[in-house]
């Protein structure tokens, strides 16, 4: 019996979501997903000294200063992904800029303007913006510039709509997140997974844009366990931890397929969401309110901490950085 791992790769398309080169080259996912806290972490292991080395030299070489040195940072760890993987590498943009519609454009531009200065194209990239107003409307103009989106930290179905409807290449669902909150607000330890939030949110964003024909990829995605993974077996995408995907390797029992495209309901498209709808529906869904805006905080938490890192390495002596 393979593994099932190998099993959910027949349903899903497996992506890793880390920063981790040698995580990357053990579990061989077709894409890979990267965040501020992820680049953070990657960034401070041994085996990425010298990729954190270059960065910095040719920051030096060329006056830039911290700001720019992060992009290249996290573009260059996304240049080495794009070797390791044969499919999408996502990068983010600042969450600072989530609520700046036309500096999360701009940002994007220059992001991808550094993949294509060292030969990747846009054919490979996904840029990461977080599912605000101004997220989903900075997407909506660089789609239809040719850079595909993922839009990030979705919590709710009005939020997977109005991706859908801007014509978002791809959007990423939460699961754990949603999980954490109700756990905490009901006071529960666990749920069984097929009544767990997190799971439920994200089959009900599935079935419904599935339903009414969007294009836009459903990418599942902060999983806590590798249950919540098995019950999301049949989405379009799901991106999982190193952690995650060693448990689904090492356990050789059978997985079913959880999820199926279902019957479109409609060849009528659905009503347009309006901007007044979607951030009343945040404000009424207090969960996706919360997390939401706790997401975007947390992400720009660790890239000042990254900054913050990069900055004492740029200080340094070039004798004195690690190697």
């Amino acid at each position: 019996m393979p593994s099932k791992l190998e099993q959910l790769r027949e349903f899903s398309v497996v992506v890793a979501d880390t920063g981790d080169l040698t995580a990357i080259s053990q579990f061989r996912p077709r894409d890979c997903t990267t965040n501020p806290s992820l680049i953070l972490k990657a960034a401070q292991q041994p085996e990425s000294a010298g990729l954190v080395r270059e960065v910095i030299d040719q920051a030096r070489r060329a006056g830039d200063g911290v700001d720019v040195l992060l992009d290249r940072l996290a573009v260059r760890f996304g240049v080495e992904l794009t070797k390791l993987v044969p499919g999408d590498v996502s990068t983010e943009v600042d969450a600072l800029l989530s609520f700046d519609r036309d500096a999360m454009i701009a940002k994007a531009r220059a992001l991808l303007a550094l993949y294509e200065a060292q030969g990747v194209g846009r054919d490979r990239v996904l840029i990461k913006l977080a599912a605000t107003w101004e997220g989903i409307r900075a997407a909506e103009v660089l789609e239809r510039e040719g850079i595909r989106c993922n839009l990030t930290l979705v919590f709710s179905l009005e939020q997977a709509i109005a991706c859908a409807q801007a014509g978002a290449f791809l959007i990423s669902p939460f699961v754990g997140r949603i999980t954490d909150w109700h756990k905490k607000a009901e006071g529960r330890e666990s749920y069984e997974v097929d009544v767990d939030p997190g799971v439920q949110s994200v089959r009900r964003i599935y079935e419904h844009l599935k339903a009414h024909g969007y294009s836009t990829v459903v990418m599942g995605a902060s999983f806590r366990s590798a249950a919540q993974v098995e019950a999301l077996a049949g989405c379009d995408r799901l991106t999982v931890s190193p952690a995650l995907l060693g448990e689904l390797d090492r356990n050789q029992a059978p997985l079913v397929r959880r999820l199926t495209p279902p019957a479109q309901t409609s060849d009528q498209a659905e009503g347009r969401l309006t901007e007044s709808a979607f951030r009343w529906a945040l404000l009424e869904n207090q969960m996706a309110g919360e997390k939401l805006t706790e997401g975007i905080r947390l992400f720009h938490q660790d890239y000042l901490k990254l900054k913050a890192d990069m900055e004492v390495k740029l200080a340094l002596k070039e004798e004195e950085l690690p190697t």
